[in-house]
Parts: structure tokens; sequence; C-alpha cells
């Protein structure tokens, strides 16, 4: 078996730096941290751009060959840095599972939750439609490429063991929460708006014809009202979710700059 050379000029050490980054971008990021997809092939995919990024970037010498502890540590922090970037690129696509919840809620299916094989746990059914929708688009334009090149550009502002966790990262995390709320709350606004229409109308016609039962006419009308908004708002979900890609690609490389600033 030939030991590839990057892993003899760089370092053994280094090598398991690089991995252990790479690793941690896989466990949560979004179609690679998939519960259906094996761990072998998350780990062998892991390695293999591992080789990859250690045969073509030049990294400096680290302090740590006489210190287990401090190498340790390096490994932690090197793990957390790629589950930051990990994570930050999927709490940009939780905003469709917001959406679909209170898509749900309006429409009247707020308690006809699936179970998710996938992330195991209970989902909406509108939200896992928007979330499926969203991730064929996703692999369609080749964000998993951006997921990728991320990671490889974050070397070029956090070296090996140069993560700095700071004040600016937590603000950061702050400001992307609430943009996922902002983002999840304009994906259904057409929905709420035309539910609340709907509401009205029926408040009317309560008061107008009181023989008429409002509650028997009023749920069908909600399901069927909020179907047909998703289905004509299906055109702009597509414009939205590359909207979120744009973001993913910007936010990680925010994330990367606060974690490279001493």
């Amino acid at each position: 078996m030939d030991i590839p050379v990057g892993a003899i000029v760089n370092g053994v050490e280094v090598f398991i730096l690089v991995f252990v980054r790479m690793t941690g971008l896989f466990v949560i990021a979004p179609i690679f941290g998939r519960r259906n997809i094996p761990v072998y092939l998350k780990v062998g995919f892991s390695m293999l751009l591992a080789l990859i990024l250690v045969n073509t970037v030049t990294f400096g010498k680290l302090d740590y060959y006489d210190n287990i502890y401090k190498f340790t540590f390096l490994v932690l922090s090197e793990f957390i840095v790629g589950l930051t970037l990990g994570y930050v690129s999927y709490l940009v696509f939780t905003s469709i599972y917001l959406a679909g919840q209170l898509l749900d809620m309006q429409i009247g299916f707020g308690m006809v939750n699936v179970i998710d094989p996938v992330s195991n746990i209970q989902v909406p059914i509108t939200s896992n439609f928007y979330f499926i929708t969203c991730m064929l688009i996703f692999l369609t334009v080749n964000g998993h490429h951006i997921l990728i090149s991320g990671l490889f550009e974050s070397y070029k502002h956090i070296p090996l063991g140069g993560a700095a966790f700071n004040l600016n990262l937590l603000e950061d995390m702050m400001r992307l929460v609430q943009n996922v709320l902002v983002v999840g709350l304009k994906i259904s606004a057409p929905v709420i708006a035309a539910i609340l229409i709907s509401d009205i109308a029926l408040g009317l016609i309560s008061k107008t014809v009181p023989q008429l039962n409002v509650f028997v006419v009023g749920m069908p009308l909600k399901i069927i009202m909020g179907l047909f908004v998703v289905i004509l708002t299906i055109p702009m979900f597509a414009t939205v979710v590359d909207m979120l890609i744009n973001g993913m690609q910007s936010e990680m490389m925010q994330f990367i700059k606060d974690l490279g600033q001493k």
C-alpha cells in the first residue's frame, strides 16, 4: 500500500486534523448529514477529501509534538470548526421546516405530523414536502459543491489550530437565527394571508346566515384554499430556495472569517 505524499510532507498529524474538520462538516450538513447515508460512505468521502486537501494546501508548522493534551485540544477544535460550518449550512434550511409548521397550523394539518425516518423526528406534512423539494433543487444547482468548496476555503482564513471562538461568532449566530425566522414567515405569508381572508369571509357569512354551520364548512375550505395557494406559489418557492443557497454560501464565509479572527 502506497502512503500518500501529502501525508509524509505535512505529517500524519496534519492529515488527522484535516480529516477531523472534514468529518465535523459531514456530521450535520445538508445532504451529507442525512441518516440514510451510510457512515462508511461519510468517513470514506471525508478521508478522500482530506487526502486531496493535504496534497494541495501548504500548512504551517504546529507546536504540539511534545504535548499529547495540546494535540487532543487541536483535534477537538478542528472538529468544532467543521461542526460549526455544517450547522450554519443546516440552520439556513430550517426555515423550510418553520414555514411548513406555520402552514399546517393554518390549514388544519397541525396534528398530522409524520415520522421522518431520515432525521428521526416528527415533521409536518407540508414541511416534509417543502424540504424534499428544497433538497432536490439543492442537488440540481450543485449546492453540495458549495459546501465542499467552503470547507476548502476555510483553510485560507482558519489555519490548523487557529480557530478563534469570539463574541462575533455568537452575534452572527443570533443574527442567523433571526433571519431564519424571517424567511420562514415570508414563505408562509401567502397561505396565512389567504386563510385570514377566508376566516374573515366565514365570520361575515356566519353573521349573515346564522343557520349555516361555519365549522363544518370552514375546515374543508381552509384545506382547499391552503393547498391551492401552496401549489400556486411553487415557482416563488424555487426562487426562495435559490436565495437560501446563496445565503448559505455567504453565511458560511462570514462564519469562516469570524473563526479566523484573533
